[in-house]
């Protein structure tokens, strides 16, 4: 079902500048391929952002004030036509949509890269993970997100689609393709 709607590609092109919404579960390795492809002042980590204003990436009684400075930071990047990566699961649509609203505000492309990684490989990565272990019934609801997100992401206007899957993950290369 998902390979047939979402094709897995070695190559994705990226239009730069635009908005590059990562998708899915905490342990997918969304913020490993975020470090990989793309520069670190292109990305905005929701996780960074709880630590610049707590010391502390868990901390998830701040979330709200991570998630402002956030979408701060986002619209900052792109009112200046920048090419802004969110490091997030964004796996719920009242999460995208105010991101979705901002890319469209300053008349740029979205692209979303939706990592659709197995329950087991993100509790394994989640266990061996130095900073921040998540509960592994939050890792649960969210594989259920990611199904309900992928059955909704056609709908909201995306540029591109990519689904990431953990076959193909590591031989993935960003094509950046200058935009106007």
């Amino acid at each position: 079902m998902f390979s047939a709607e979402f094709p897995n590609l070695l190559e994705i092109e990226i239009p730069d500048p635009s908005l590059v919404l990562l998708i899915g579960s905490s342990g997918a390795g969304k913020s490993t391929f975020a470090a990989r492809h793309f520069s670190p002042t292109e990305v905005i980590s929701s996780d960074h952002c709880r630590a610049l204003i707590c010391d502390d990436e868990s901390d998830q009684t701040i979330n709200a004030q991570a998630f402002g400075l956030l979408h701060h930071i986002a619209r900052l990047r792109l009112t200046q036509r920048r090419l802004t990566v969110i490091d997030a699961t964004n796996l719920q649509f009242r999460a995208r949509r105010s991101l979705l609203r901002m890319a469209r505000a300053n008349h740029l492309p979205i692209v979303a890269l939706v990592f659709n990684i197995p329950l087991t490989t993100c509790l394994r990565h989640n266990r061996t993970r130095p900073q921040r272990v998540v509960n592994e019934e939050v890792l649960e609801q969210h594989r259920q997100q990611l199904a309900a997100t992928l059955a909704r992401l056609e709908r909201e206007g995306y540029h591109q689609i990519y689904l990431l899957d953990e076959t193909g993950i590591a031989e993935v290369q960003v094509k950046k393709m200058r935009h106007q």
